[in-house]
């Protein structure tokens, strides 16, 4: 099939390297030139175990193409065009639709013939049908509307895209759905085809979920330090329970990334406009702020006067196998620690290019950044966080 992918970023790339090498013909759009003269020389945007691997089999197969759009956008337009644009978190915590109320409205007006539009992005519950009313039923031509949502985790995306656990197609009439039936044929997975707002919510409510299960058991996690139990034990222990399952259990610092922080928040706006208090989201979304300054409280009480004391924060990203610092715990710790008077000396073994707090200092390595410090902060739990510190006190 012929494939538009609009948007080269975590979601929109890894679709377009995917159905490529899925055997459709997919041409990539993004707006950035350089992004897309890197991509035509192989080089990804995004460290993502694998991705680069599949852009140059995409490309020297010829199923896969990047390149910016042209001022008309007509030529640019598929049978399928995927829209995949950045819907950031806005000053009010809704979801800023900017991006793609731009893309759909170039894409109306360039269509000159029959094409389904199919919405990656995650959108607010009731954006598809906005969309519909406002630009597609005024196109030239028809335009069919699938909302289909990803449920990709950074680090492990290609393995998601592949092994998911469900394929979710929202659609006004369900006839609209056959191309896109074609299009992940070769994916064994449960498709559910619902109708669009049904589609919308089932992202977020999905998201909303497995944030509430990691403030949970950081909630229990801190039962555990006042009571004197094993939060690993006591996990395990809930996790082996099949109807909770041990996924997303591991207690921590609390979510961050891209989509958990910016997803809640939006859903608790859509709560709130449509009259509902949402008073569970609320709750995670609290436990999750605070968790965040836990490692500085306890900090600050073994050692009562921080200033001109060396910290180590190790880890900048989110989360392991990733180099993505949106919302990422560190980045609201480190600046804690510099008002307390102390000198942060920060490693991450991925994130090495991201813009540091003022005052703190990026080291190359692991033993640099704990050489002479009085603490240490593991920020992100790269697979040897462990053995840092193990190996730092032997030594």
């Amino acid at each position: 099939m012929q494939v538009t992918v609009i948007g080269a970023g975590y979601v929109g790339l890894v679709a377009a390297v995917c159905l490529a090498r899925s055997g459709h013909s997919v041409t990539c759009v993004d707006i950035d030139p350089s992004r897309v003269a890197g991509l035509n020389a192989g080089v990804s945007p995004i460290h993502e175990p694998g991705i680069e691997a599949l852009i140059a089999e995409g490309l020297a197969s010829g199923r896969l193409t990047f390149t910016t759009p042209d001022p008309g956008w007509a030529s640019l337009i598929s049978e399928i065009t995927i829209v995949a644009v950045g819907t950031p978190m806005a000053d009010n915590g809704a979801a800023d639709l900017s991006q793609v109320r731009e893309v759909v409205r170039a894409l109306s007006q360039a269509a000159t013939r029959p094409f389904t539009l199919v919405m990656k992005s995650t959108v607010a519950v009731g954006t598809g049908a906005a969309l519909i009313e406002r630009y597609l039923s005024r196109a030239a031509a028809e335009i069919r509307y699938v909302s289909n949502p990803e449920f990709l985790r950074e680090g492990r995306a290609l393995d998601d895209w592949y092994a998911t656990d469900r394929i979710v197609l929202g659609a006004a009439d369900p006839a609209d759905l056959a191309p896109l039936r074609e299009l992940y044929a070769d994916i064994d997975a449960p498709v559910l085809e619902t109708d669009i707002a049904s589609a919308e919510t089932i992202k977020y409510a999905s998201n909303a979920f497995l944030s509430t299960k990691i403030s949970f058991i950081n909630e229990i996690a801190n039962l555990c330090d006042a009571v004197g139990a094993d939060i690993d034990d006591v996990a395990r222990g809930i996790g082996l329970d099949v109807r909770i399952s041990p996924h997303f259990l591991h207690a921590g610092i609390g979510y961050g990334g891209s989509c958990f922080p910016k997803d809640t928040r939006a859903l608790e706006f859509i709560a709130a406009i449509n009259g509902y208090q949402f008073s569970l989201l609320k709750a995670v979304i609290d436990v999750n702020n605070r968790q965040r300054l836990l490692p500085v409280i306890r900090l600050a009480r073994a050692l009562p006067d921080l200033d001109r004391r060396k910290v180590a924060v190790l880890g900048l990203a989110f989360k392991p196998q990733t180099d993505d610092v949106r919302e990422a715990p560190a980045f609201d710790i480190m600046p804690l620690l510099l008002e307390e008077g102390a000198e942060v000396a920060a490693y991450d073994p991925l994130a090495r290019a991201v813009p540091l707090p003022a005052g703190a200092t990026r080291r190359d390595t692991v033993w640099e950044a704990l050489e002479g410090a009085s603490a240490a902060i593991i920020t992100t739990e790269w697979p040897s966080s462990a053995s840092w510190i193990g190996s730092a006190c032997a030594a």
